[in-house]
């Protein structure tokens, strides 16, 4: 019998250590030759965008949904090429996310996931380059709120609501997000 319980023990530590946080930093260098140019003054401070929207978007997805792909499916679905996330709310059932963990080249990303813990959707936002996703997101725990670009791996708990601005073919957002362009 004693040897039995010892085995149940063993068999929930070693469940529990499965179903720990993780937190992963990864380097996400570009080109040396990027990583460590200067600013150059034919790059604007800041610059605008401008265009109207051809349409708004409201996607739902449903309990167990893996958030990313579900939004990756629906953008090319729907065919948006370029776009803003307006806003989202929802739950989850567990999290991933990345945020950025320095302040010099190159970028270091900090991945920070745990598969048991849920969460509140407080925001989504951020945008469709071209067809690919560039998805943030803010969360709560009840405890505290954080938040990072949207991994793999967030799986939806009652529902998650996003709404996508979508513009027209005439909106040109692919340096947006373009680190190297500076």
């Amino acid at each position: 019998m004693t040897s039995f319980i010892r085995i149940l023990a063993l068999t929930g530590l070693t469940a529990a250590s499965w179903a720990q946080v993780t937190r992963t930093e990864v380097a996400k260098p570009t080109t040396p030759h990027d990583d460590s140019k200067a600013n150059s003054d034919s790059v604007p401070e800041a610059y605008a965008v401008s265009g109207n929207f051809e349409r708004v978007v409201v996607l739902r997805f449903k309990y167990q949904t893996d958030l990313l792909a579900g939004l990756e499916k629906m953008v090319k679905e729907q065919k948006i090429k370029n776009a803003v996330i307006l806003s989202g709310v929802g739950s989850l059932r567990n999290y991933h996310i990345h945020s950025v963990s320095n302040r010099t080249f190159p970028s270091k990303n900090l991945f920070i996931k745990d598969p048991t813990a849920p969460a509140d959707i407080i925001s989504i936002n951020g945008y469709v380059i071209d067809g690919r996703l560039h998805p943030h997101m803010t969360l709560t725990t009840g405890e505290k709120a954080f938040g990072g670009h949207i991994e793999p791996g967030n799986s939806v708990f009652t529902f998650a609501i996003v709404t996508l601005g979508v513009f027209g073919d005439g909106v040109d957002l692919s340096r947006i997000d373009d680190k190297t362009y500076r």
